[in-house]
């Protein structure tokens, strides 16, 4: 990467990263607080303030995205930033939970990653590209486990109120990381391969293989938002654990399956076994919800499926957009990763309101149950799935060509050895081709390439 080019992936990682700090920090400690607040006896109530932000960020992370086309990136994410701001303060300053509900909804309004993604491909080269993605993909997995920690350690000195206006202040702060931290790029233009083409949902929202994934993101957040409306009574009741203790638990649990996930990922794409590695998870995750279930008045039981949740959570975290990336055409995996990021929004909105829902009428095990019933249908259809090739994906930038050289050239590219599909899109000057992980013909794609130009 050029320094301008990691300026700009570190900048759009940061503010992805704060953004989701935002989201995930009230996560392990909400619940407690929220039963002292008016209307908080009442876990619908918590459910729904835990998942609001999810339902407005799926209907909204689309159409961002296709208006940051038309009205520029920046623009849009400024737009984003300042809902989210706005929605922090008014969650920051309520007193009911009504009025933390709608902050909620606000926050979730600013639904920037769509735009976010758009100005990293335009400030990033094509053969780069992959590398910078996977900044912002880490930038979350990070910031997820972090916020469980700090989470509780910084209840103690601000409370939930000093969390969300935390959260204001840094989403104002990151209009001057997008200002003077991302550079502009030269040209900004569509991108197949990290924006939503709706000329492609038909496509993509009938291709049997993505909607088992794109269940699979919505049932994995549909029972993490389920599981944290119920998590900090259990931790309290059967550990005897304070709202500013709990961290004791995720911290050790977090770092064990760091340690465990990583040896299961590299296994998997190195080795071609990437299904056999993912259904595990899920099986692992089924049987994580089943333990909750089981263990709902024994401490150690909670802590022991916390952890093989985990374990599962980050596995399936790191290997779901991988699959995507691997199945979707490679014209279309903008398109898919849209509706993908959609789906895992409205897992969190409805595990949000159906944790609470259950939790309130049936009490905390049928939370999990519930869960698991989720997860056993994802596990079904994830056994079935098709073996995904072992394959990763290059991109080339080849300039200006006609729609007649693209296509010739697709066909050459496509023939060479190791290339399992090849897609040359004209509007865009890029080749992008899915290769074997091991021994393909790289050289040979370099000289076709650079014949045609």
């Amino acid at each position: 990467m050029t320094p301008t080019e990691l300026r700009a992936s570190v900048g759009l990682a940061s503010i992805f990263g704060l953004r989701m700090l935002g989201m995930f920090l009230i996560l392990p400690v909400f619940a407690l607080y929220a039963e002292h607040l008016p209307g908080g006896s009442d876990h619908t109530m918590i459910g729904l303030a835990l998942g609001a932000y999810g339902l407005t960020q799926a209907l909204l992370q689309l159409p961002f995205g296709i208006a940051s086309d038309k009205f520029g990136r920046k623009r849009v994410i400024y737009f984003g930033l300042a809902l989210f701001a706005i929605g922090s303060f008014v969650a920051a300053y309520a007193t009911t939970i009504e009025g933390i509900i709608l902050g909620r909804v606000i926050q979730g309004a600013g639904a920037i990653s769509a735009a976010i993604t758009a100005l990293l491909a335009d400030s990033t080269r094509e053969e780069h590209r992959t590398k910078a993605m996977a900044m912002i993909g880490g930038t979350i997995g990070v910031t997820f486990a972090a916020s469980l920690v700090l989470g509780p350690m910084l209840y103690q000195f601000i409370g939930i109120p000093g969390i969300f206006a935390m959260t204001g202040v840094l989403a104002v702060l990151a209009f001057a990381v997008v200002k003077w931290g991302v550079p502009d790029p030269l040209v900004s233009h569509f991108h197949a391969d990290a924006e939503t083409n709706p000329a492609r949902l038909k496509d993509v929202l009938h291709d049997t293989q993505l909607l088992r994934l794109n269940f699979g993101i919505f049932s994995l957040h549909a029972a993490q938002m389920a599981m944290f409306v119920v998590l900090p009574f259990a931790l309290r009741n059967t550990g005897n654990l304070d709202i500013d203790h709990q961290w004791h638990v995720y911290l050790p649990v977090v770092l064990v399956a760091f340690a465990l996930m990583i040896p299961a990922i590299i296994y998997g794409e190195t080795r071609g076994k990437l299904k056999q590695v993912f259904v595990a998870a899920v099986a692992a995750m089924l049987l994580a919800q089943l333990g909750m279930a089981a263990s709902m008045h024994h401490f150690w039981g909670i802590v022991a499926a916390l952890t093989l949740y985990f374990v599962a959570f980050n596995v399936l975290e790191a290997t779901l957009p991988s699959l995507i990336s691997k199945l979707a055409p490679a014209t279309a995996k903008g398109t898919a990763m849209g509706v993908y990021n959609t789906s895992q929004s409205l897992g969190l909105f409805f595990g949000g309101a159906m944790g609470g829902v259950l939790s309130q009428h049936f009490g905390f095990s049928a939370v999990f149950m519930f869960s698991s019933g989720l997860i056993l249908v994802w596990l079904i259809a994830a056994v079935g799935m098709r073996t995904p090739p072992a394959v990763k994906t290059r991109m080339f930038h080849i300039g200006e060509i006609s729609r007649e050289q693209a296509g010739q050239l697709s066909k050459r590219l496509g023939s060479l050895s190791g290339v399992f599909e090849a897609a040359v899109i004209a509007e865009e000057g890029v080749a992008i081709l899915k290769v074997a992980l091991h021994g393909w013909d790289e050289q040979s794609a370099l000289n076709l390439i650079g014949e045609k130009a």
